[in-house]
């Protein structure tokens, strides 16, 4: 007993000895404390806390830390109050606990002990213990592949579901949207991880190359498009805002602050000009995409709204939400409407059993698939809103919808993980299996 006893003594001063670890002690205090003022969304004094790269390269006043030297150390001074205004601003003071391991850590040297390459260290397990929910998938323009969202990875598949062929991982945590270019050279995925950071990605898809990602928010975002000339894509974000970026470099163009609450789908007009916005401000938001300007509200305002697609021929517009009616929509407004009037609805659809999460708008312009918190997902005939087939099978909880680029196939996703390929026309179900590998193959 003496001896365990004497063993303890002498591992006490090794444990306590242990140097702070800015990603196991530091990030945690700034991400509980500070990063909701200092992030890609609100670099309030231009310092964004993110990244280890970026907390060092600090804001206005210069770097934040200086390795080995706390007391020249700016983040020590105003968590401490010894500069102006303290930290972190109009709450209370950090725990002297929390003083001490910052000031312990850059005494230390402050060693970043982060991923070196998130992308590759983050990415997704090589075997699943279960199916991930399915919150995006996309047919490419040929029609040969279908990409599926995994946890941190897209997976290509061959659109027939018969078979992987390659895997694509990312640092963002949830991948909610994915789209293609026209002529399918470039693939944007778009998510993040919550409550750290929003992601796109820009793939060139054929070689599985990831050509650049741009941050947006301090969250996941939602609904992201690519324009039909592929120079931008819209995001929606959990800030309130819509937001366009350069997909030549990433860069972010404009951020749109006309929501009143999440926005959960964007989709751009034919000529890449506009764009619609939807959200859970249950507004329908028209935008000037080349300005970044609020033009009008497209619709009269029922319930949340939480996917919009587009007639690929037309500026006409499905919305659904929260009210469980799929709405469509011209994109203008007359101009000699009243107020009041709900001028631009060309037709409404049947109310779901469910609130509807998901909508796409077959590439022949003739039909809309509708998924939602229903079991089932329904194609309607655009022209007459006549229900054509309803696709069954699922565990209620269907979160993406995509045709096939001749619009004879419908793949549906959504809570129990299961990819399923309908024929279009009348649902009858083509294939279902799981889109990432268990328990060391393919289902």
């Amino acid at each position: 007993m003496r001896v365990v006893f004497a063993a303890c003594l002498i591992s006490i001063p090794l444990l306590a000895a242990q140097d702070p670890s800015y990603l196991r002690d530091v990030r945690p205090i700034l991400d509980k404390n500070c990063t909701s003022c200092h992030q890609p969304a609100s670099k309030q004094a231009d310092l964004d806390l993110t990244t280890y790269g970026r907390f060092q390269a600090g804001g206005t006043r210069g770097p934040a830390f200086v390795p080995g030297s706390p007391e020249q150390s700016l983040v020590l001074q105003f968590i401490t109050a010894a500069l102006q205004p303290s930290m972190p601003f109009g709450q209370p003071p950090l725990a002297e606990d929390d003083v001490a391991t910052i000031r312990d850590w850059i005494k230390s040297g402050a060693r970043d002990d982060s991923p070196s390459d998130p992308a590759s260290s983050e990415a997704g397990p090589g075997v699943y213990r279960q199916p991930p929910v399915i919150t995006a998938l996309r047919f490419s323009p040929d029609g040969k592949t279908l990409a599926v969202n995994g946890n941190r990875e897209v997976l290509l598949h061959h659109a027939d579901g018969s078979g992987l062929i390659k895997r694509l991982p990312g640092k963002a945590e949830r991948i909610l949207s994915i789209a293609f270019s026209a002529d399918g050279n470039l693939m944007i995925a778009g998510g993040g991880t919550p409550a750290r950071f929003g992601e796109i990605q820009f793939w060139e898809p054929g070689e599985g190359k990831l050509l650049r990602t741009a941050d947006a928010t301090n969250d996941t975002v939602f609904g992201a498009s690519l324009s039909p000339d592929a120079s931008k894509v819209a995001v929606g974000c959990a800030d309130n805002t819509v937001r366009t970026f350069e997909t030549a470099t990433g860069k972010e163009l404009y951020k749109i602050n006309t929501h009143e609450n999440w926005v959960l789908g964007t989709t751009f007009g034919i000529d890449s000009k506009r764009l619609v916005s939807v959200g859970r401000d249950r507004a329908a938001k028209l935008i000037d995409a080349s300005a970044g300007q609020f033009l009008e509200n497209v619709n009269q305002m029922h319930g949340e709204l939480a996917a919009v697609a587009r007639h690929p021929k037309a500026d006409e517009i499905v919305i659904g939400g929260e009210d469980r009616i799929p709405y469509i929509y011209k994109m203008d407004r007359p101009r000699n409407m009243k107020v009041g009037e709900d001028a631009t609805l060309v037709r409404q659809l049947a109310a779901q059993d469910g609130a509807i999460f998901a909508l796409d708008w077959s590439p022949d312009g003739t039909r809309v698939a509708v998924g939602g918190a229903a079991p089932s997902v329904n194609i309607y005939d655009a022209d007459t809103g006549l229900l054509l087939a309803s696709c069954t099978g699922h565990v209620a909880g269907i979160y993406a919808v995509a045709f096939s680029p001749d619009s004879l196939h419908l793949a549906t996703g959504g809570f129990d993980g299961q990819v399923r390929l309908y024929g279009a026309k009348d649902c009858t179900l083509e294939k279902s299996f799981v889109p990432v590998p268990l328990d060391g193959g393919a289902q």
